[in-house]
């Protein structure tokens, strides 16, 4: 693998956590694709905006993510990653904390920029 690649998609990938985290719509609205498809672990699609807003309205607050297990594939002109992720915080004003597989596939758009135009999330079994 291209070393310099997958030294890009390991900052995105840190930009979209901290992102997350701190509801931070810019960099939020910078990372995610305007043709973003993201599969959630309820096996709902969401659009970009559908992220945005949840972030924005105060919908979704991320406290903590915990990452792991975390994979890079660079396939022609996308990356695709996989990684665990243990995340507490609040949606809908309900506290939770579960752990999750994501898989998000990264492309760079007319600008050369780095974004996520496919992601998919699911629970991961309790041991």
């Amino acid at each position: 693998m291209n070393q310099t690649i997958e030294t890009e998609i390991e900052a995105c990938e840190e930009q979209l956590k901290e992102a997350m985290l701190n509801s931070d719509i810019d960099v939020l609205d910078e990372l995610l694709s305007p043709e973003l498809i993201f599969t959630n672990h309820l096996g709902q699609l969401m659009t970009k905006e559908d992220d945005l807003n949840a972030h924005r309205s105060g919908l979704l607050k991320i406290d903590k993510i915990e990452l792991g297990d975390r994979h890079i594939k660079l396939l022609g002109n996308v990356a695709v990653v996989t990684v665990q992720a243990r995340i507490q915080g609040n949606y809908k004003g309900e506290s939770s904390a579960s752990e999750f597989r994501f898989t998000r596939v990264w492309s760079k758009n007319a600008s050369d920029k780095w974004q996520v135009v496919v992601a998919h999330s699911t629970l991961v079994a309790s041991r």
